[in-house]
């Protein structure tokens, strides 16, 4: 494999883990996620935090490879897809740049303050794989679809996937170490990240808005 072409697609992995990793904001999970699994033992809370990652990571990557079966089954067009996504990251992160609820986080906990496992709801879904994150999961896969090129396409299929899971592992690391990080940064600048973060959303959701409403003044 050619430098260039190694370097291609290292790059092509680090834009899927930036289109992801700001909508699972795993940041914003952590306090939630040690509040849930406060009177837990160590052991459990590893445990809830290995399998709420990998709930996230068999969730988007379902939706990864089901995607265009599901577009083509329900005959929604990849520009509605970009459209539609768009929307639901402006939405996700409009809501993370100016929070109108405080206590959002403290509502979830008490909607789950009966159960004893907490991986998969609310930690995976929909937290960590909500909507935001299967909408531009499912936009990838409509691109990976319309694409022509047969090496592309199966270089596609093999980077996403790959991308997912190192956004994954990036999620278990902010689970793993959630005590010590809300510990060290604090409400405060934990707020200051999640704004940061929306404020990305937002850029990336007007791209996919936009280049959802190119496409059908395109067609």
């Amino acid at each position: 494999m050619s430098t260039s072409l190694l370097a291609e697609l290292v790059g092509y992995i680090g834009l899927v883990v930036a289109g992801i990793l700001p909508i699972a904001n795993p940041f914003s999970t952590a306090p939630l996620f040690v509040g849930l699994t406060a009177k837990m033992k160590p052991a459990e809370q590893i445990s809830q935090a290995n399998r709420a990652c990998i709930y996230m990571a068999a969730i988007l990557i379902g939706a990864f490879f089901l995607g265009a079966a599901i577009l083509n089954f329900f005959g929604i067009t990849i520009p509605a897809v970009r459209l539609g996504g768009g929307l639901v990251i402006l939405y996700i992160g409009f809501g993370m740049l100016f929070p109108s609820d405080v206590r959002q986080l403290e509502t979830i906990a008490d909607e789950s303050a009966g159960q004893q496992d907490f991986a998969f709801t609310p930690l995976a879904m929909p937290m960590l794989s909500g909507p935001g994150s299967i909408a531009v999961v499912l936009e990838m896969s409509a691109r990976v679809a319309e694409n022509d090129d047969a090496f592309e396409k199966i270089a596609g299929a093999i980077v996403i996937p790959i991308g997912i899971l190192i956004t994954v592992l990036l999620c278990w690391l902010v689970l793993r170490g959630g005590r010590k990080m809300v510990k060290r940064l604090g409400a405060a600048r934990i707020d200051v990240m999640t704004r940061m973060l929306g404020f990305l959303l937002i850029c990336i959701g007007v791209e996919f808005a936009a280049g959802g409403v190119a496409g059908f003044i395109d067609s």
